[in-house]
């Protein structure tokens, strides 16, 4: 009897010890997962206005000092080609826009939810000449005297549609459309006023600090177009919902909302 307990607890014994080897050899697989999970490098793709992109890659540059697992590509444009190419598929985590109803097109069919989406910030629009000038262009008014001026398509560029909506304000749209040089985005139209191949252009503020090639000679007054808002949203179909959040938050901080400031916008929160 005392041959066979010692020969039972013997074999207990093993079977425990087997079971405490094996449960910790899981356990140590498990954080093994778990940390290749938390190593695993994602790829943002942002869908933004072409007038963002100053901006942008300064907050960008320390966001993914913070977040080296997250790794974030640009496809900077016009907000209506960029909400069109959303709207037939094409593969974006997060949409930042220059104008609300490009945004708002979005979030009717349904591929933003409302509560993933905030209006971040704010813009003006300016009336810019090269800088060696010899063009008497001091106001909106002037642009009568220009033989060729430059905006964006406005049924595409936020900017040429704020920009036309200023110039009908001011009732000179009719004397001055037939000058008029369509761009596919502001960064066009300002690449034009600083090669001198037109005589005058209209931008968004913040593109027009950026070149010390141009001059900004008038600022258009806020009752001659709609509020320039540009909403920023979480594609409801992104492939990285989590990093897309937290990206989506970072642009809302303190630290992102003065980068913007600094490169011309206006603070809306």
């Amino acid at each position: 009897m005392k041959k066979f307990n010692l020969l039972f607890f013997s074999v207990l014994l093993l079977l425990l010890i087997a079971s405490g080897c094996s449960t910790n050899e899981q356990s140590k697989k498990s954080d093994e997962q778990q940390q290749e999970t938390s190593d695993k490098k994602v790829e943002l793709t942002i869908s933004a206005a072409a007038s963002l992109q100053d901006a942008l890659t300064e907050i960008t540059a320390t966001f993914e000092k913070e977040h080296p697992n997250v790794h974030i590509t640009y496809n900077f444009g016009a907000s209506g080609s960029l909400q069109q190419q959303i709207s037939q598929g094409a593969p974006v985590d997060i949409f930042f826009s220059a104008a609300e109803d490009k945004f708002d097109m979005l979030v009717e069919e349904g591929l933003i939810e409302k509560d993933k989406g905030v209006d971040l910030v704010g813009n003006e629009i300016v009336l810019v000449v090269p800088k060696d000038s010899d063009k008497v262009i001091k106001a909106f008014e002037d642009l009568t005297k220009a033989e060729k001026i430059s905006i964006g398509t406005p049924e595409t560029v936020p900017a040429g549609k704020y920009a036309k909506k200023t110039l009908e304000h001011l009732k000179i749209w009719t004397a001055v459309e037939k000058k008029i040089v369509y761009a596919k985005d502001v960064r066009q139209v300002l690449t034009y006023i600083e090669t001198n191949n037109v005589d005058a252009g209209i931008v968004y503020k913040t593109d027009a600090l950026i070149s010390p090639k141009v001059e900004i000679v008038a600022t258009a007054k806020e009752n001659t177009h709609a509020p320039i808002i540009y909403p920023v949203g979480v594609i409801k179909n992104s492939s990285h919902p989590k990093e897309a959040q937290l990206f989506y938050e970072y642009l809302q901080n303190e630290q992102s909302i003065t980068t913007f400031k600094k490169y011309g916008f206006k603070g809306l929160q």
